[in-house]
C-alpha cells in the first residue's frame, strides 16, 4: 500500500467515533462502543435529531429495519424511542458482533443479521416493516440495488429514511412520495413514504433546508 492510500485510511479511521450516543428516549445519554471499520460512518447527532423529529409520530410500536447498519445508531435510536423491534443487517462480522453486544447491553428487542444486505432483504417477509433506514457505504453505490430489494418488504404507508451524497441521484417508483429532505455539508438525507391506495394525511410539506 502506497503512502497516499495509507494516509487516506488513517484519515477515515481518525474521523470515526469510538462510541455513539443515544440522543433520545429511555436510553437517552447512553454511550455504546463502535468498531472502527472502512465505510462505517455513524449518522451524527444533529442529523439523527432531525430524522427522529420527522419520525416522532410513527416510531411507537414500529417494526424497523436498519440496512447496512454499521454502528446501528438509527435502529437503536428507534428502539429507545418506542419502536417494537429493529432488524439490523450488517455485512462486516466484527461490526455485527459489536452491535449484538450493544443491543444485549441495553436489552433491546433486536435481531442482528450478518450477511449481504441484498440477499438478506430478499429473504425478509413481504410488507413487514413500518420504517427502514438506508445508509450504505458511499463507496459501493448500493442505493438503487438495495431499494429494489427493500421496497417489497415495506408495509403500505411505510417510511424509508435514506442518506447519500448530494451528487447521487436515486430513482423511486411512482407510488413513493418524498415527505422531507435536508442536507448537511455534502450529504443529503430524506424521508419517503409508500403511498396508500387512497389519500392520507402524512407528514407536513417538505422543508428543503440546509443545516
Amino acid at each position: 500500500m502506497n503512502a497516499q492510500k495509507m494516509a487516506s485510511k488513517a484519515r477515515q479511521h481518525s474521523a470515526q467515533p469510538s462510541t455513539i450516543r443515544v440522543i433520545g428516549g429511555v436510553h437517552r445519554g447512553r454511550k455504546l462502543p463502535v468498531i472502527l471499520a472502512d465505510g462505517l460512518r455513524p449518522t451524527g447527532d444533529r442529523v439523527r435529531e432531525t430524522v427522529f423529529n420527522w419520525l416522532q409520530p410513527y416510531v411507537t410500536g414500529a417494526q424497523c429495519v436498519d440496512v447496512c447498519a454499521g454502528s446501528g445508531a438509527l435502529g437503536i435510536e428507534a428502539l429507545s424511542r418506542g419502536a417494537n423491534k429493529s432488524t439490523f443487517i450488517e455485512f462486516n462480522t466484527r461490526v455485527a458482533k459489536q452491535l449484538r453486544q450493544n443491543c444485549s447491553t441495553l436489552e433491546l428487542n433486536a435481531e442482528v443479521i450478518s450477511g449481504d444486505a441484498r440477499r438478506v432483504l430478499a429473504e425478509q417477509p413481504r410488507k413487514h416493516f413500518d420504517i427502514a433506514f438506508l445508509d450504505p457505504p458511499f463507496d459501493h453505490q448500493l442505493w438503487q440495488v438495495l431499494l429494489q430489494e427493500l421496497i417489497p418488504t415495506m408495509k403500505q404507508g411505510g417510511l424509508v429514511y435514506i442518506e447519500h451524497p448530494k451528487t447521487e441521484v436515486v430513482e423511486w417508483p411512482e407510488n413513493w412520495r418524498q415527505l422531507k429532505s435536508k442536507s448537511a455539508g455534502q450529504i443529503s438525507f430524506s424521508l419517503w413514504q409508500l403511498q396508500y391506495s387512497s389519500p392520507v394525511e402524512a407528514i407536513s410539506n417538505n422543508d428543503n433546508d440546509n443545516e
